[in-house]
């Protein structure tokens, strides 16, 4: 053979070398693929991957391809319609998930996880089985103050409406902080079983205890003012303390969720909260009633990676990517401080009453019309008997199964 020849064969037998080397790498390194969609980008998704799913590759070796969307609802609907839906998907809420598992689009999750270590709210048996699991719970029913206001001054300085950061930007979501609202009102007013009724499509959005809810926000928060409404419709619920064109600048109470305590703005005035009833004009006395939210994860493709993911979101070992509705993670997992300790117990404690947010466990076509209805009604209250009856409309004309019981206290 002649120089050139030795070289041309040592070139492609490191070359096949390369190849092998590479090939016995990548089977050591992954054994499958699992697709997730979810509603989290930026920060949430980044915290989401470092604390759950890449724990998840390493030690099983399987791959978690990740999509966030603020419009998940939208990119769901449109994969599951071309018949490439992703392996996992995890969604604010149990209302569109219910309406899937009635279409036969889940797979159960029986025998992934132990139901009993939630309460019946969180994992029911829907279309003949358990459906989801949550992966990161929020306590609603919050309003928010910063640490140098004492508590007993909450309600007195509720009643102006220029106390209160409202900013209602959400992408395809936008209005929902205004459904909170409307919602958390009618559940301190009504108490938790007319809440239930509505939520479940069997009370009429025209009824005087539903719209008394609207007015009571409405007046809370100052609907129909220009100088209120403009910069709440435009400004961003994640952060409307900041910007040139931020939504809230002076104001001092906000009514949010869990979440809102990981901002700038809540961590530099050592935010506390109070119980909403605190504020909201003719509440109930009695043990208080708390709104509740949750991402839950579903299956849509039953394979061996989507399984093992299922299972390890379940895991109580699982490091959380926020407060957890599993009543098998020891209660040290929150001891960091009071106001966590507060809300854990909240979340976790048997004999509270806790209701679904409302509009997450509508069937999504009532939950947008919600969205929509809230912010239409800030700029012209005097449209709001109009806005109910199409609301109505909306409801009587639904044939999608609504979720079961929303309330419960187990």
């Amino acid at each position: 053979m002649t120089r050139r020849t030795y070289t041309v064969l040592a070139l492609c037998l490191a070359l096949v070398a390369t190849g092998v080397v590479a090939g016995v790498w990548w089977t050591h390194r992954w054994k499958g693929t699992v697709t997730v969609l979810g509603n989290w980008t930026g920060g949430d998704r980044d915290r989401f991957r470092s604390a759950v799913l890449d724990p998840f590759e390493r030690e099983h070796r399987i791959r978690v391809i990740y999509q966030g969307s603020s419009a998940e609802s939208q990119v769901l609907a449109a994969d599951v319609e071309a018949g490439t839906p992703p392996d996992v998907v995890i969604m604010p809420g149990p209302g569109e998930l219910a309406a899937y598992a009635a279409a036969g689009r889940l797979k159960p999750l029986d025998g992934l996880f132990d139901p009993d270590d939630y309460a019946p709210m969180w994992a029911p048996r829907v279309a003949g089985g358990v459906h989801w699991v949550p992966v990161k719970a929020d306590l609603k029913s919050m309003v928010w103050h910063p640490g140098t206001l004492a508590g007993a001054d909450v309600a007195r300085i509720a009643r102006d409406p220029g106390e209160w950061c409202l900013a209602m930007e959400s992408g395809a979501t936008s209005g929902w902080p205004g459904t909170d609202w409307v919602e958390d009102v009618l559940l301190q007013q009504a108490g938790w079983e007319v809440y239930e009724k509505w939520a479940t499509g069997v009370l009429p959005w025209t009824d005087p205890r539903v719209r008394e809810a609207w007015t009571t926000w409405g007046g809370l928060v100052g609907a129909g003012d220009e100088r209120r409404v403009v910069p709440a419709l435009r400004g961003g619920f994640q952060d409307p303390w900041d910007g040139p064109d931020a939504a809230c600048d002076d104001e001092r109470l906000e009514h949010q969720a869990t979440f809102v305590r990981d901002g700038d703005h809540w961590t530099e005035a050592r935010g506390r909260y109070v119980h909403s009833r605190t504020v909201v004009p003719d509440a109930r006395t009695g043990p208080p009633a708390w709104e509740v939210s949750a991402d839950l994860a579903a299956m849509l493709r039953d394979t061996p990676e989507a399984r093992a993911l299922i299972r390890h979101l379940a895991d109580p070992a699982t490091e959380q990517p926020g407060f957890t509705a599993n009543r098998s993670v020891p209660q040290s997992a929150y001891d960091g401080d009071r106001t966590t300790a507060r809300i854990d117990a909240t979340l976790r404690g048997r004999g509270t009453m806790r209701c679904w947010d409302a509009s997450d466990a509508m069937p999504p076509a009532m939950r947008d019309a919600f969205h929509q209805a809230v912010l239409r009604y800030l700029a012209e209250p005097r449209a709001l008997d109009g806005q109910l009856a199409l609301l109505d409309r909306v409801r009587v004309r639904l044939t999608v199964p609504w979720l079961p019981p929303v309330c419960g206290n187990g």
